[in-house]
């Protein structure tokens, strides 16, 4: 039976109605309050909105030119709203407005890339808003939709006369496959037989729109990723962590409500696992933490509509002990050999899947028994772009591996490492490690913030 300090085991009462108890690691850490790091919602508002109208103004643009599309049409409906939705509004924007279609023409760039949106407003002054409209009885002019929505947009169309309409259809990328069968059928009814025929899909310009970021998000992102550090940082010494005591369900949800306090959310429950000389761990549901574990956490939040995704290795000090043994050290010097390995052949239009092949040809060279399962990030946690490999894919992603490596976008380098250590009679230790890094306008690939090359401590 688990102990259950004194403090714990109380049962609070206010004006003489019983509260839950409190678990041990909430009782030793409920006072701690921290501030906003990034400042109200309104002032995160400000500056979401400004990388919105970046993006439309300056990467849009050379995305359509890219992949010789002259039009972009996306249409959705309220609560079904296209992956790329969330990229092309203002951060007051929760949902799509009934049917909300955006209509993106290239007028050259003499004279920009015209957004037009079709339902909806104007997201803060990025779009012209455009309506269909009819005089109701009372003489007041009435919003419509439906078909004369849909009429409305082919005579919009009809009057840009482009050579290619891209549309979001795609049998291998979620991101790029947001047109649902009911929209897409009124749509080609709308457009007719000759504009239907100019309707093309690109699905690397939607994923490209996501994967691509603007330089201003970057040094925000890198404030991010000191928080995440912070947080796990904590969560990863005796602050949180009694051993003999705590479970990895109370260091879970310690970190669950460090991020709720702060304002921020999250896109994934925590997870935190434990590694035990001599003995197997699987199954075994929320364990105390002992001297002696080896932890791993997986830990992602979601700030000023950014996501992380990052994974980090911890050792709990037995008495007498001021470091962990050498061969948990090599062990994940081992995974950070991997990392090297990852970021020297991760390279601007090279696609996710050539780089995992030549990963895992460099890895199993140097003997070294790992598996690479990088992912691009930022507006997703699992973002849009190439995959390099996935944990039960090393061969290759079919499709979602194949897009290209392009500057300006984000990777959460996910991958593990498994070695024999000698103090652990051999046995097999898995160093899973995560942190994201960033493809530079010059393609240059790098840290975003920097990668844990020291187990943390509990001590």
């Amino acid at each position: 039976m688990k102990t259950i300090t004194m403090l714990a085991a109380l049962t609070l009462s206010v004006g003489g109605v019983p509260q839950l108890s409190l678990t041990p690691v909430e009782a030793q850490t409920r006072d701690y309050r921290p501030e906003r790091p990034f400042g109200t919602l309104r002032e995160q508002a400000r500056t979401q909105q400004a990388w919105l109208a970046e993006r439309l103004e300056t990467n849009l643009p050379m995305l359509m030119r890219k992949h010789g599309v002259d039009m972009w049409v996306i249409t959705m409906r309220e609560y079904n709203e296209d992956p790329v939705f969330p990229a092309l509004v203002s951060p007051t924007t929760f949902a799509a407005r009934r049917r909300t279609i955006y209509i993106f023409h290239d007028r050259g760039p003499e004279h920009g890339v015209e957004r037009l949106a079709l339902g909806g407003s104007s997201q803060g002054g990025v779009y012209e808003a455009v309506r269909a409209t009819a005089t109701a009885p009372d003489g007041r002019q009435a919003e419509l939709w439906g078909a004369d929505q849909w009429d409305l947009f082919a005579d919009m169309v009809r009057e840009r006369d482009p050579r290619r309409i891209a549309v979001n259809i795609s049998h291998d990328h979620n991101f790029a496959d947001g047109l649902s069968a009911g929209e897409w059928e009124q749509m080609e009814a709308a457009l007719g037989a000759d504009l239907a025929t100019r309707v093309v899909r690109e699905p690397l310009l939607a994923i490209e729109y996501l994967a691509m970021r603007v330089p201003s998000m970057t040094p925000v992102y890198r404030r991010i990723q000191a928080v995440v550090h912070e947080i796990i940082g904590t969560a990863f010494s005796e602050v949180v962590i009694m051993p003999g005591r705590t479970t990895t369900a109370d260091v879970v949800w310690w970190m669950r409500q460090r991020v709720h306090d702060l304002g921020l959310d999250s896109w994934f429950q925590p997870s935190v696992s434990v590694q035990r000389r001599g003995v197997d761990m699987g199954g075994v549901t929320d364990p105390v933490i002992e001297r002696g574990d080896v932890l791993h956490c997986d830990f992602g939040l979601v700030a000023l509509g950014l996501a992380t995704d990052t994974q980090h290795m911890a050792y709990v000090l037995r008495e007498g002990e001021t470091e962990a043994p050498a061969g948990l050290r090599q062990a994940l010097a081992n995974s950070n050999r991997l990392q090297d390995i990852l970021l020297e052949e991760t390279k601007v239009g090279r696609t996710g899947n050539e780089i995992l092949a030549s990963v895992l040809e460099k890895m199993r060279a140097e003997g070294l028994n790992g598996t690479m399962y990088t992912h691009p990030i930022g507006d997703h946690g699992h973002g849009a772009g190439p995959l390099i490999g996935l944990w039960d894919y090393q061969t290759g992603v079919p499709g979602r591996g194949d897009p290209p490596v392009i500057p300006g976008m984000w990777f959460s380098t996910e991958l593990q490492v498994t070695s024999p250590v000698a103090e652990w009679d051999g046995q097999l230790v898995r160093m899973a490690q995560e942190e994201e890094a960033e493809v530079t306008l010059d393609g240059e690939i790098r840290w975003m913030l920097r990668r844990q090359t020291e187990l943390h401590l509990i001590r």
